[in-house]
């Protein structure tokens, strides 16, 4: 696994193609898994924010973290056309943010949408991830097949809302704004979410990924490095069935934990989230002991 000099400078940015994104890097700082790199992937809503708290807890132990602004949510990287958004484009962003930070391997965590691209660059790109850890999202096969299951469909159904050109930026204020203010999020992160939602041009970049879905069929694999699903038993979108279906598409060493909390996992229980992401770190480094 590649090991980055403390010298270096840290990265503010990188380049795919004529697109920027953005990105936090912090550390490596001293500590039992030094020189170790994690990526953290954000979801819908959300921006690279919602790990501040949980990255403070990985860098405490030495890990390197990378948090990009993804596509669409970097101002600097907002195609337009729907096939822009079609999953195999968001995984090869972030093998792009993997070259410009000199990372050969990294671990990769992802919640939400984030947690979905995490899944299929582990399957497409084992050579690239030492391990996974996703946060609230079910693999994505395992997501299909629990559209079987009313419950799954039904609290599915807004992602054929937002299949609708125009119509879902147009009620954005009376359907997801007061959602989202009703959800398990922090009132004032919940207020900035909505807020930069509504900078010109990021909300139907957003809503690409959800436009993408129908030309990202095909691009799922079984994962094939070492996994854990986070899940909380209170999430309103993503159910029980597909989170223990998700086992069934992991051939490597497999981890489920279940909390008591709903979807927005590194906002609300992040010194949960990192002791999962240190233990599933530790599990896949030669050498590493601990829990």
């Amino acid at each position: 696994m590649a090991r980055v000099p403390s010298e270096t400078a840290p990265l503010t940015s990188f380049r795919r193609g004529t697109m920027t994104f953005e990105v936090d890097d912090s550390g490596p700082r001293t500590g039992p898994l030094e020189g170790e790199t994690v990526v953290l992937l954000h979801g819908f809503p959300a921006d690279k924010e919602c790990w501040v708290d949980v990255s403070a807890r990985l860098q405490e132990q030495g890990l390197r973290t990378l948090a990009p602004e993804q596509r669409g949510y970097s101002p600097r990287a907002r195609p337009r056309p729907r096939t822009a958004y079609k999953t195999s484009e968001l995984v090869d962003d972030v093998v792009a943010l993997l070259d410009a930070a000199g990372v050969e391997k990294a671990h990769v965590v992802g919640h939400d949408w984030g947690g979905a691209v995490a899944w299929t660059l582990a399957g497409a790109h084992p050579d690239r991830v030492a391990s996974v850890t996703v946060l609230s999202t079910p693999h994505p096969a395992a997501l299909s097949q629990a559209y079987r299951d009313p419950w799954q469909a039904r609290h599915s159904a807004y992602m054929a809302w937002f299949q609708l050109p125009v119509l879902p930026e147009l009620l954005f204020d009376r359907t997801m704004a007061p959602g989202l203010r009703r959800s398990s999020l922090p009132t004032a992160v919940a207020d900035r979410y909505l807020a930069k939602m509504r900078e010109p041009g990021r909300l139907s970049a957003t809503i690409g990924w959800y436009r993408g879905m129908p030309f990202s069929r095909g691009s799922v694999h079984r994962c094939r490095v070492p996994a854990t699903l986070v899940w909380g038993s209170r999430d309103p979108f993503l159910g029980r069935t597909a989170a223990e279906l998700t086992e069934r598409f992991v051939v490597a060493d497999y981890r489920f934990v279940e909390l008591d909390e709903g979807h927005w996992l590194p906002e609300v229980a992040p010194d949960a989230c990192a002791e999962e992401i240190v233990r599933r770190v530790r599990s896949a480094v030669p050498g590493a002991t601990g829990a």
